[in-house]
C-alpha cells in the first residue's frame, strides 16, 4: 500500500492514549541529524557545511535556553563509511563549543555480520580519535545508531540496504546503547510498533524490531533488559496523521518527525508530537520527542539555520512558560535522552534535567 499505511495505520488508530492524556511536566527534545556533509560534495564544501552549523548553533544558543540553562543542540549521526579526518575534527570542535554530540550512522549493502562488526569497530576508533562517543560506567565505548536507508535489521522487503540477518545482536555486542532509526514511514521498512520506547529482541528474523517490550518505570520496569545481550533499546520518534491541515483544505499528512524545508517544525506539529505521548510507562509526565532531519542538505539547512527555526524555538519557550502548560523544557542529545529514559525506568522522578549523565557520559 502507498506510504506503508497498511503497516502502521491500524496500530496508530488502536494506540493507547493514556500517556498522551497525562499532564506533561518535562518535554525532552532531541534532534537526531542524519548528517552527511560529504553528500554530493568534496571536502571543502563539507567543511563549509560544518562551519555553517557551528555559526548558527552558536547564534541559537545566544538567544535560547531551556529549563536547565542549556541551549539548542543537535546530535550528528555521521556515516562511518564516509569518514574524513578533517571534516570529523571540525565537527568535533563544533560539538565541543555547542554541547552537540556525534553518534554512528551507517549505509551498507549485502553486508555480513563480520563486515558489520569490523565497520563498527573501525568507526568507533575513528570517532574516538576526535574525542567523540560516550562511555558507560565500566569505561567501555558506547554509541547511538541510525541505519542508513532505514533498513535496520535487514528489514527492507527486497533485502536491500543491509544484508545482516542478526544486525541488532551485532550492534548490541559492539556497544550500541540504543537505536534511533524509527520511524521510517513512508518507507516500507516501518515497524508496526509506533510511538514507543521499547526493547527489541536480538533474533535473526528480518524486522525482529517490529515489536518488543515497552520500557516501564519501577517497580514493574524492565531494567534488567539493559544488561542482556539479546535485547536492544529502540527510541522512536512520532508517527501519526496531521489532521490539522484540513482547516486549510489540505489532505492529512503523515507526521513522522522529519524536519525539512517542505515540512518545517510548527506550533501544530508540536501539539501533535505532545498528543502522541511518547514516554515511559508509569512515568507519563516525562514526554520524549525524538525528531530527525538531514541537516547537511542545503535545502534543509537553510530552514534549520534560519528564521523558521527561531520561530519554533519561540514556540517552545512559550509552551514551557508558566502561563501556558508550565512544563520544563530540555534540549538534549540522543545520549542524554537515553539517560533520562533509564532514570525513568529506575523510578526516578521530578526534574528530568538532573539525569543527563545518568548512565552514559562523554569522555
Amino acid at each position: 500500500m502507498v506510504r506503508a499505511l497498511d503497516i502502521w495505520l491500524v496500530p496508530y488508530l488502536r494506540r493507547d492514549k493514556a500517556l498522551a492524556r497525562a499532564p506533561c511536566t518535562d518535554l525532552i527534545v532531541a534532534v537526531c541529524d542524519h548528517f552527511e556533509p560529504l553528500h554530493g560534495a568534496d571536502r571543502e564544501i563539507a567543511l563549509g557545511r560544518v562551519s555553517s552549523w557551528r555559526e548558527r548553533l552558536g547564534h541559537f544558543q545566544n538567544l535560547y535556553r531551556d529549563s536547565d540553562g542549556v541551549g539548542p543542540r543537535q546530535t550528528f549521526f555521521c556515516p562511518i563509511e564516509q569518514y574524513d579526518e578533517a571534516v570529523q575534527q571540525s565537527l568535533a570542535e563544533m560539538c565541543g563549543e555547542t554541547g552537540s554530540e556525534v553518534e554512528i550512522h551507517l549505509h551498507h549493502e549485502n553486508d555480513t555480520e563480520e563486515g558489520l562488526r569490523e565497520a563498527l569497530e573501525r568507526g568507533k576508533e575513528d570517532f574516538r580519535r576526535h574525542g567523540l562517543l560516550c562511555r558507560d560506567q565500566g569505561g567501555a565505548t558506547r554509541f547511538g545508531f541510525i541505519h542508513g536507508n532505514w533498513a535496520l535489521h535487514n528489514s527492507h522487503p527486497e533485502g536491500r540496504h543491509c544484508g545482516v540477518a542478526n544486525e541488532l545482536a551485532v550492534l548490541r555486542a559492539s556497544g550500541c546503547y540504543a537505536d534511533f532509526t524509527m520511524p521510517s514511514a513512508p518507507d516500507r521498512t516501518q515497524t508496526r510498533t509506533i510511538n514507543s520506547i521499547y526493547y527489541a529482541g536480538c533474533t535473526p528474523e528480518p524486522g525482529a524490531h517490529d515489536g518488543g517490550i515497552p520500557v516501564s518505570a519501577a517497580p514493574e520496569g524492565t531494567a534488567d533488559l539493559r544488561e542482556r545481550e539479546d535485547h536492544l533499546l529502540l527510541v522512536q520518534g512520532p508517527l501519526g496523521l496531521n489532521w490539522r491541515r484540513r482547516k486549510w483544505g489540505l489532505a492529512p499528512r503523515i507526521e513522522n518527525g522529519d524536519l525539512t524545508m517542505a515540512n518545517p517544525p510548527t506550533r501544530d506539529r508540536l501539539c501533535l508530537w505532545l498528543r502522541l505521548g511518547i514516554g515511559v510507562a508509569r512515568r507519563p509526565e516525562w514526554r520524549f520527542v525524538k525528531l530527525h532531519t538531514h541537516g547537511a542538505l542545503p535545502r534543509n539547512s537553510a530552514m534549520l539555520q534560519g528564521p523558521t527555526m527561531e520561530i519554533f524555538h519561540d514556540v517552545l519557550a512559550e509552551f514551557a512558560s508558566a502561563d501556558r502548560t508550565g512544563f520544563r523544557l530540555h534540549y538534549v542529545s540522543a545520549r542524554e535522552m537515553v539517560n533520562m529514559i533509564h532514570a525513568a525506568e529506575d523510578g526516578e522522578g521530578g526534574d528530568a534535567g538532573k539525569f543527563r549523565d545518568y548512565r552514559y557520559r562523554l569522555g
